[in-house]
């Protein structure tokens, strides 16, 4: 057989003509090499197999259709082959793809490394070549072809491990899929809307408010959820927590890389705005463990809630995003909505506070824009610190005499109706949605 067909491992040892020790050897003295080192297969394989299971004792056992162990017709099919490669003298040998494709997925889906794989690999072409070392002495193979034929031996090992890799890289591949599938139907049944009668959807912001405390002792407990719930996060080893948070987040880039939020984290990133479900999120050291996380997002985490008050949270965390998005919220970070509670309460329900501020700001609409601003300024500041002229001045930062010709304007235009308690909430809230749109500036 011409020289370039010969395998790495046989040229390593060649001489310096080029030629292989192996290939020299008599081919009836090969063919006897191999007649005998077949029939020691079986026995080997067996061998080879109680050592593997005694070194590692936690290895499982899986059977083939007929009850045999997948390990062993593995073990005997690769020695079957490298024997064949030897009788035929022929260059790379042949592997059995599926066995050891099988193999490597086993040890990916078993969540063992593939270093105790290669180890196992390892062991057996040990244990193999010890006893093709006592076959070649005793049919009198001479040494520079035996350390050829033990080159050849780790090559197939090499060529066994590189198909188990593939195996074990299409079981991770398939597990982490499978993982974000199972890990996204929890997500979706956790954030699903309840009521207390068990059907229906809630209002756009129906529930407590962010930092209210209202529900957090008293809210309904894991087995409102149902079993489902409790199924589907032991099927991605996720332990139910008593309180959560829920963000939503907007991408920094299209195809920017998912935050390092920690495996306790529930992450969805197929959503257009990732969302999130945080555990225990007042738990130490779990805020400055996102916040480092969530370096360079941006978005909004609710407020935290019972788990089966999650869909609550996840709407104030959304509806603080569209605030952002419209530049009523601070951008570039992620914020906490309990942070921004009087954002969230009074800039909602826009077409309600909007109604509100039309008929309690109505005496205003006589004054021109810049003479109604100051006014309106004067009269929060005023609402807000209920205090005298001089307080009030050091509030805008105006002359005290300013103030009392804008307050006796405000109490011409008003009358006695800005003495009634009502009123006054009603002003101060409208005025302070105002100041939050910047339509106010701010003392």
């Amino acid at each position: 057989m011409p020289a370039t067909e010969t395998s790495p491992a046989a040229e390593s040892q060649a001489p310096a003509t080029g030629r292989s020790a192996w290939r020299d050897v008599p081919p009836v003295q090969v063919r006897q090499f191999a007649a005998l080192a077949m029939e020691e297969v079986p026995a080997l394989a067996q061998d080879i197999l109680c050592e593997i299971r005694a070194e590692y004792p936690g290895l499982p056992v899986v059977l083939d259709d007929s009850g045999e162990p997948m390990a062993l017709i593995g073990i005997r099919r690769a020695l079957e082959g490298f024997v064949q490669q030897l009788a035929s003298q022929e260059g790379r040998p042949r592997y059995h793809l599926e066995v050891f494709q099988e193999f490597g997925r086993g040890e990916g889906l078993h969540g063992r490394s593939l270093d105790s794989l290669q180890a196992i690999y390892r062991l057996g072409v040990r244990l193999a070549w010890r006893r093709l070392a006592e076959i070649g002495q005793q049919i009198e193979i001479p040494p520079p072809a035996m350390y050829e034929l033990a080159e050849a031996g780790f090559e197939y090992l090499d060529g066994l491990v590189d198909q188990s890799v593939r195996g074990y890289a299409e079981a991770a591949a398939r597990e982490a899929g499978e993982r974000l599938r199972l890990q996204r139907k929890l997500m979706e049944l956790l954030l699903a809307e309840r009521r207390p009668d068990g059907g229906g959807a809630h209002g756009v912001l129906a529930g407590p408010l962010p930092g209210s405390g209202q529900g957090a002792a008293a809210g309904p407990g894991h087995a409102s959820l149902g079993n489902g719930l409790g199924e589907r996060a032991a099927r991605v080893g996720w332990q139910l927590p008593e309180r959560v948070a829920v963000g939503v987040l907007l991408r920094p880039a299209r195809e920017a890389v998912a935050p390092a939020v920690g495996q306790g984290v529930l992450l969805d990133m197929e959503a257009e705005q990732p969302r999130m479900v945080v555990p225990d999120p007042d738990a130490a050291g779990r805020p400055e463990l996102l916040r480092r996380a969530m370096a360079g997002w941006s978005g909004a985490i609710g407020p935290p809630v019972p788990l089966a008050d999650a869909a609550k949270s996840l709407r104030w965390a959304e509806a603080a995003v569209r605030l952002m998005e419209r530049g009523l919220l601070p951008a570039g970070e992620v914020l906490h909505c309990t942070e921004h509670t009087e954002a969230l309460v009074l800039l909602q329900p826009e077409e309600l506070i909007e109604d509100l501020a039309r008929r309690c700001l109505a005496p205003l609409a006589h004054c021109g824009p810049a003479h109604g601003r100051r006014l309106a300024e004067t009269l929060l500041a005023w609402l807000e610190t209920r205090g005298g002229a001089p307080e009030v001045a050091a509030r805008l930062g105006v002359h005290p005499q300013t103030v009392r010709y804008r307050l006796r304007q405000i109490r011409e235009l008003w009358g006695d109706e800005i003495d009634d308690p009502d009123r006054r909430f009603e002003l101060e809230l409208v005025l302070r949605a105002r100041r939050l749109r910047g339509q106010l500036g701010r003392a």
